[in-house]
């Protein structure tokens, strides 16, 4: 998904890129709407095809659930512990206190500048060889630490574009900065920050893919341990790529409908 925006803090416009999935348009009704064809027809295909060969498309399908639970396990684990995580990076980026803020900027540059996959393995593998990392603590936290320096540049991004004039009135009123930041401006920000939280998540939803190689036994797994017993290559990696896509176009549409009502509750 891509998006133009202008950065408060320099004023320029700069174009976006996120591994999310497309929000659906609010004003896009149209009955054959790319959303509604690309939903529809993965949710038919993934009725259809077990229908129309139960061998070994059904099987496939119960043979997957479990790990379709871990994929949400791993990933509302990861979104939770980033969203804390960016939120005090973001409020360390727009600090007036150097120190603070050079850490939060040195860990959003370091985390940003590493591939998910390597912190996967440095954090389970690399560190293994000093403690013992149980496989899921290792995925969940090179997820969180991963989004959470995103999280950060989301957080600083909303919070920098409410007017100063906000903070400046609370002031006046006789808050503290922090009672500012949490009863005035974190409570605005949410409302701008949701469409892009919400593609993070739908992006930390596929990457949790990754977390297979430390043998997680999330839904890619299962569809590779599946293949790998059956030789059903074609058939494992179809069902498992429906299933993801369905599960992504349904948080995209929700994010869509979140983001709505936020906006009517703000007016």
């Amino acid at each position: 998904m891509a998006t133009v925006s202008r950065d408060p803090a320099t004023g320029k416009t700069q174009i976006t890129i996120s591994d999310g999935a497309l929000i659906p348009d609010r004003g896009e009704a149209s009955t054959f709407s790319a959303w509604r064809i690309s939903f529809f027809g993965a949710l038919g295909l993934l009725i259809l095809l077990p229908l129309v060969s139960p061998d070994p498309y059904l099987e496939i399908l119960a043979f997957v659930p479990d790990g379709i639970f871990r994929t949400f396990q791993v990933t509302t684990i990861s979104i939770f512990f980033a969203l804390i995580i960016g939120l005090l990076t973001g409020l360390g980026r727009i600090s007036r206190i150097t120190v603070i803020n050079r850490i939060a900027t040195v860990y959003v540059e370091v985390i940003r500048g590493i591939p998910l996959l390597v912190q996967l393995f440095y954090i389970y593998f690399a560190l293994g060889r000093f403690l013992s990392v149980d496989r899921m603590v290792a995925a969940i936290t090179a997820m969180s630490v991963c989004y959470g320096a995103y999280m950060g540049e989301i957080f600083r991004a909303g919070i920098q574009a409410i007017p100063k004039g906000q903070m400046e009135a609370a002031l006046a009123l006789g808050m503290s900065r922090g009672q500012a930041m949490r009863l005035v401006i974190l409570p605005q920000t949410m409302r701008i920050i949701l469409p892009p939280i919400g593609n993070e998540f739908i992006a930390l939803l596929k990457d949790s893919s990754l977390v297979s190689i430390v043998a997680v036994s999330d839904l890619l797994r299962r569809g590779r341990e599946y293949a790998s017993t059956t030789f059903y290559y074609f058939e494992s990696y179809t069902m498992v790529a429906l299933i993801y896509l369905v599960i992504t176009l349904f948080f995209s549409k929700a994010v869509a409908i979140m983001e709505e009502r936020l906006e009517h509750r703000g007016r």
